[in-house]
């Protein structure tokens, strides 16, 4: 005997936000909406209002005392809806944190080599996140580790500000720059 295989979820029917037209279930509605006199009607006179403009009876606020409905173009109000929601969504800015990692011993030339990095990555807005890791018994120079750390912040200050000082964690001393606004 062979086993029936599931084929996953049946399809999900999307439902709208809003009731509309016939969903309406209240006896009474506010009625709001362009070339429409405001007032209270029961719903069957608000539905033919709509209708005789070709648009859809929409319900605003089901929660009001009685229901507010808009005569409107229900498809038109969705898609100004979402195109709206993207602009938002496109405008909200995504922080990216790139990382730097250091020895407490590092040379000048490896220092010089990664604050050029460290450069790029303030110019392009990112946050950066400088630390300097210390392995084994290395951890007798933490001293060293956050002159490094406070160096890097003192040769990026005009690119970036320093968000948190250097701290040590375990076996890290970790410091944030953030990117300085330009203009």
């Amino acid at each position: 005997m062979r086993r029936k295989r599931s084929r996953g979820p049946a399809r999900v029917q999307k439902t709208d936000q809003h009731n509309i037209n016939q969903k309406i279930r209240a006896r009474e509605v506010r009625l709001v909406g362009d070339n429409v006199e405001m007032g209270i009607y029961p719903t069957s006179k608000a539905l033919e209002i709509a209708q005789e403009q070709e648009l859809d009876l929409v319900e605003i606020s089901p929660n009001a005392e009685p229901p507010v409905c808009k005569v409107m173009d229900y498809k038109k109000f969705v898609y100004e809806q979402k195109k709206r929601e993207k602009v938002i969504k496109a405008k909200a800015s995504k922080v990216v944190v790139k990382e730097i990692r250091f020895g407490p011993n590092t040379d000048d030339h490896d220092y010089e080599f990664k604050k050029k990095h460290a450069l790029k990555f303030l110019e392009e807005g990112a946050k950066l996140k400088a630390y300097v890791f210390f392995k084994g018994r290395s951890i007798i120079y933490k001293d060293q580790g956050q002159i490094l750390l406070l160096r890097l912040a003192q040769d990026l200050e005009e690119y970036g500000k320093v968000e948190q000082m250097p701290k040590l964690e375990g076996k890290r001393m970790i410091m944030f720059l953030a990117p300085r606004k330009t203009k």
